[in-house]
């Protein structure tokens, strides 16, 4: 079963103005399937999980490269085989008006990243594919919360409900014993692996490290290092804090989210979705599902994501800052199906400290059947109504 991925107009674009495109993501969000689907039919396609190929690459690179014509090849799993990409710029150079000719995908950024920005900086169109969106899968799920939250946005689990158990533990166990132990050589797995249960406890609160260190029994630097992982392999987002000034957004704390809430059912042992959602850490896993959509939308515009929360001195909070077009607009996301206006107070006090900065309207998203508005500019949107609201903005 293939759902059709926003992403490929983004694509499709990029393939016009650059001779490569490489394609980023978690392990299993549908990378290869993407790029073959769109463009299997008029190109070679090589894994480096095979590694036949890889040896290939490091023993004749040149040799490699000349088994292809002038149609476009798919480079599967990138992230092997870095060592290719000062040749494939060789040859980028040689013939600088082919545009869309390699096509890459690589899982994890940990040595793929340096060794592109090295080697293809300005040749490299360069895109994030994240688990399924909500717009994505909207006609299947039937506004089912209980379900989005439960089997995630991977499309094996959100398509095939029955394979979640199993599937979810797998990928847990891969990501560990290949992802992490392989390309970032993390020697003590087991309390890595005690590290990310804890960060999914943690899953919408503030990334406190010295309580993982404690907890973890690890020092400061390896809980910082740790964190490096989960967000260069994108399993998770740390939202930054709003400020004015760009240097105190860099070194204040920010909030950790997994991007997909069926990892943390998963890492926090939840039962059901149902269960999830009405048990202590419902709220945050609602509003962990509603930053992770803010996060998908700009990423199949193909656009940075400009994501932060406020907290005020006083302690109000805005769970989601978003800029657009030079404007921040605050979002409250809540769980209820009835909002009230104390919910609406930390929106007029961002709204009034930020001034012209911010815009005329603060949303309240939460479970209400319609489109509510409430006072001092502000409207109370469903949920399944926030991501469509957000990709007419962009």
């Amino acid at each position: 079963m293939y759902v059709s991925r926003l992403l490929s107009s983004a694509i499709a674009e990029a393939v016009t103005r650059f001779p490569a495109l490489l394609v980023t993501g978690p392990r299993q969000a549908g990378k290869t399937t993407f790029l073959l689907h769109e463009y299997g039919k008029k190109a070679d396609y090589v894994t480096f999980d095979d590694p036949l190929e890889r040896s290939f690459v490091l023993s004749d690179p040149n040799g490699f490269l000349d088994r292809f014509g002038d149609h476009p090849v798919i480079l599967d799993e990138m992230q092997y085989t870095p060592e290719i990409l000062p040749y494939l710029k060789i040859r980028i150079d040689q013939n600088r008006g082919k545009n869309g000719k390699w096509l890459l995908t690589g899982s994890q950024h940990f040595h793929l990243m340096k060794a592109v920005s090295e080697s293809l900086v300005g040749r490299i169109a360069i895109l994030d594919l994240l688990p399924l969106s909500y717009l994505e899968i909207r006609s299947r799920v039937h506004n089912d919360l209980d379900a989005l939250i439960w089997n995630g946005g991977y499309p094996e689990p959100s398509l095939y409900p029955d394979k979640r158990d199993l599937w979810m533990r797998s990928y847990i166990q891969t990501y560990l014993e290949r992802d992490v132990r392989q390309l970032q050589n993390v020697k003590d797995i087991r309390t890595f692996e005690q590290f990310i249960g804890l960060a999914a406890a943690h899953h919408g609160q503030m990334f406190n490290t010295a309580t993982l260190s404690r907890q973890c029994g690890v020092s400061l630097p390896t809980i910082k290092s740790w964190a490096g992982i989960l967000e260069t392999s994108y399993l998770c987002l740390f939202l930054p804090p709003y400020f004015k000034n760009y240097g105190k957004r860099l070194v204040k704390t920010p909030k950790l989210y997994f991007i997909d809430p069926g990892l943390v059912c998963t890492l926090t042992r939840q039962p059901s979705g149902e269960s999830a959602l009405a048990g202590s850490m419902g709220g945050a896993l609602f509003e962990g599902f509603v930053v992770a959509e803010a996060l998908k939308t700009f990423s199949v515009k193909g656009k940075k994501a400009d994501l932060y929360f406020w907290r005020s001195h006083d302690g109000l909070e805005v769970d989601l800052v978003i800029l657009i077009g030079g404007k921040l607009y605050p979002v409250e996301i809540k769980l209820t199906a009835t909002p009230n206006l104390n919910q609406t107070n930390p929106l007029n006090k961002f709204k009034s400290l930020a001034g012209k900065d911010a815009s005329e309207i603060g949303l309240l998203v939460c479970r209400v059947k319609k489109s509510t508005p409430l006072p001092s500019n502000n409207l109370a949107l469903p949920w399944q109504e926030f991501p469509s609201w957000l990709e007419e903005k962009l």
